[in-house]
């Protein structure tokens, strides 16, 4: 493909064809009202937004535009938008990844004059509402999720009656429909099953910050790009008009710490948090990570400054909540995990500091993208770890299909004869239920299978695994963390590194950055205090997690299936380590290992949790039962050790040796291997209440059927305690 790129305006011209890049009067009048609606009497779009606005105005056009975070991306396609409608063309289809994101479209449309709704998976009472405004014509604009479009029911309610009828869609973030791109998602790619249904004349606009040439490419063959090139006065329906811009951000101070350890990060940030300019996001990798920071920080300060946590697993009206609170300076911060990312807009946002680096330097920079819009000055900080090495590894591959396992859903789909559910295919199949989730997606990109209103069908379409493009990609995810690690490292200029992995052309030296300057932004130390890791590390062994009885049998292999009934169930447990807790680090194999000062502190904190347990309305254990699942005497020691504390009887619940399920067992499976590997019940525990003392399991099957024995043995209660869940 013969491309033309001008350096000087950023243009990309893919394909050939005759549209305008600058306004008529009369659009640019109606532009520059949505525009100084927008951001004040005195603003107007710049020339490539323009350049954008013009193609879109002339339907059927195609245009993609990468751009640095602040850049104005909203603005191409409110304005456009505008002028479509003023010309009598239909209203304007957007695809938003987040419902923070479709919250803020919703409010900036209004204010530039436009009628917006959303449909998402918050305002399930509206639907009705907003399809029939929609259909109406009373809309302007419609902001739905990636997820929605692949659902069967809305498509044929609301994109079929829209297909021809819609004068622009927006894909915003679409470096999410490449599967070259860090955020790759198969519902997003269900984008271009819409593209392909468009009425011709319908305009399409694709924004992102974070797509390097590889994804820009991917992108813009989606959209329909020609097969030749020759600048702005020869682009023709079908061919994809490419902005991109320099991606650098001069507010930004980067900077690296390196070497501390999980807990130390966690110092670090409590510490330096009351120092850092303005209000910011703390990004976490996990959300057991986002309450234990919560949790830290609260330990060393208090309730000032103010600080929560963000997940996605929180109410949406919660994540409202919480982002008006961070808009209007009412938290110094919030500790979010990736939910909060793409698309939330706070202009003066004065730092971003993560705990763990992301897999790739494209969505670090997405992320901390977020600081510096419209401030001079902004901190970034990146705490790195060596456990960060193993994230990267596993986040390389976990997209990438498993072959054999499409082969053995699709099998399945077919013996059935008809559409299967994802829980019925988890049981056909062995395979566990979030991987036959994502199996089901991918194969809908391919056509191989789709989505029913009774579930998912084969198509008949045979499934092909493109081995050389699934290793293509693994070798550019590794690349990338390649990358991740010479920016922590600081090899170079770190604004420099982000950048050319972006393939900005205009990437150099920022002069601002730790590596640049020879030491971190004025005011930041390096290590947290010893003092201060030392009491977060004893305050946070304290803090045991809640362990939620499972509700439901397994069904599928293991045979019972429905709710386990009251008398036989669990109830609401602790947990002493999830997961990689900071706070353990070494103490929790050292204990496993049988070191008696580790031991010694598990003890102490076991001790802690049963007496805050027990304020807080737990049972008080009438005897003690250990449960050793993992080989070895941690749950036995420990037991004792309670026993010894409170005084109370117990005794070992006897497991069959045998190899344990692995990871990827199911549930079903996994129950079936307990229920065959754990002996019967000590009759010791009739009528008493039973503290259940386990050392370690991921999914909790075992404690689900010991606890359901030992109630059969006549337990009045049995009340989990896990010393290490893992993940």
């Amino acid at each position: 493909m013969d491309n033309a790129f001008d350096l000087v305006t950023g243009r990309l011209y893919l394909g050939r064809m005759s549209t305008p890049t600058v306004l008529t009067d009369a659009q640019r009048s109606v532009a520059d009202r949505v525009i100084t609606a927008l951001a004040g009497p005195d603003a107007r779009l710049r020339d490539d937004q323009e350049a954008a606005v013009a193609t879109l105005a002339t339907p059927g056009s195609r245009a993609l535009v990468v751009q640095a975070t602040g850049w104005g991306k909203s603005a191409v396609y409110w304005a456009a938008t505008a002028v479509i409608r003023e010309a009598g063309g239909g209203p304007t289809l957007i695809v938003s990844p987040l419902l923070s994101l479709m919250r803020d479209q919703v409010a900036a449309a209004g204010r530039a004059g436009l009628s917006a709704a959303t449909l998402n998976s918050s305002n399930v009472d509206q639907w009705a509402a907003v399809e029939g405004d929609l259909l109406a014509g009373s809309l302007d604009v419609l902001l739905v999720s990636p997820e929605r479009l692949a659902n069967p029911g809305f498509g044929a309610r609301v994109l079929h009656a829209l297909a021809g009828r819609l004068g622009l869609v927006v894909i915003d973030e679409a470096h999410a429909i490449s599967d070259w791109g860090h955020d790759f998602r198969p519902d997003y790619r269900r984008v271009s099953d819409v593209l392909q249904n468009l009425n011709p004349q319908t305009s399409v606009l694709a924004t992102t910050a974070t797509a390097n040439q590889r994804v820009t490419d991917d992108i813009a063959a989606q959209l329909g790009a020609g097969s030749e090139a020759s600048g702005p006065d020869q682009l023709g329906a079908g061919a994809t008009l490419v902005l991109r811009g320099p991606l650098a951000r001069k507010s930004l101070h980067l900077n690296v710490v390196d070497g501390l350890s999980p807990i130390q990060r966690y110092g670090w940030v409590a510490q330096e948090l009351p120092f850092l300019p303005g209000s910011g996001i703390i990004y976490v990798l996990t959300v057991a990570d986002a309450d234990r920071l919560v949790t830290a920080i609260r330990t060393v300060w208090g309730d000032e400054p103010r600080v929560a946590a963000y997940t996605g697993q929180l109410p949406a009206d919660e994540r409202h909540e919480l982002e008006d609170a961070l808009l209007d300076n009412r938290v110094k911060a919030l500790v979010a995990t990736s939910a909060l990312g793409m698309g939330f807009d706070k202009p003066d946002l004065g730092f971003v500091v993560h705990v763990g680096a992301p897999p790739s330097p494209v969505s670090y920079y997405q992320q901390v993208g977020r600081a510096g819009r419209a401030l001079d000055e902004a901190v970034v900080v990146l705490l790195a770890s060596r456990l960060d090495d193993s994230i990267w590894e596993y986040f390389a591959t976990a997209t990438i299909p498993d072959p054999k396992r499409m082969n053995r859903i699709l099998d399945a789909m077919n013996e059935a004869g008809g559409p299967v559910s994802v829980p019925n295919l988890e049981s056909a199949t062995g395979v566990r239920r979030g991987k036959v989730e994502l199996a089901v997606k991918q194969l809908a990109v391919d056509g191989v299978v789709e989505r029913t209103p009774d579930g998912w069908a084969a198509t008949g379409r045979p499934y092909v695994y493109d081995a050389p493009h699934y290793e293509g990609v693994v070798a550019v995810r590794q690349r990338e963390a390649d990358i991740m690690r010479a920016f922590v490292r600081g090899e170079r200029c770190l604004m420099r590194l982000l950048t050319e992995s972006l393939d900005d052309p205009a990437a150099d030296d920022c002069g601002r950055c730790s590596v640049c300057r020879g030491e971190l932004t004025p005011g930041l130390n390096e290590r947290p205090d010893d003092e201060t890791v030392a009491t977060l590390s004893a305050v946070l062994r304290r803090d045991a997690q809640i362990l939620a009885p499972r509700k439901m049998w397994p069904g599928g292999s293991f045979g019972r299936r429905g709710r386990i009934p009251a008398e036989l169930a669990a109830e609401a447990g602790r947990v002493l380590a999830f997961a990689d807790a900071p706070q353990w680090g070494d103490v929790l194999d050292a204990a496993k290992n049988g070191d008696a000062t580790a031991r010694d502190r598990l003890s102490e904190s076991a001790v802690a949790v049963l007496a805050d347990w027990g304020r807080r309305g737990g049972i008080r254990p009438e005897t003690i039962v250990s449960l050793d699942l993992r080989g070895g005497d941690l749950a036995a020691d420990l037991a004792e050790r309670l026993r010894s504390v409170g005084r109370r009887p117990g005794t070992a619940y006897p497991v069959v040796a045998g190899p344990v399920p692995s990871r990827d067992a199911t549930s079903a499976t996994e129950a079936a291997y307990w229920r065959d590997h754990l002996g019967s019940a000590p009759p010791e525990v009739a009528g008493l209440a039973v503290l259940l003392v386990v050392d370690e399991t991921s999914s909790g099957w075992a404690i689900t059927l010991a606890a359901a024995s030992l109630r059969e043995a006549g337990a009045s209660a049995v009340s989990p305690m896990l010393v290490h869940q893992t993940a």
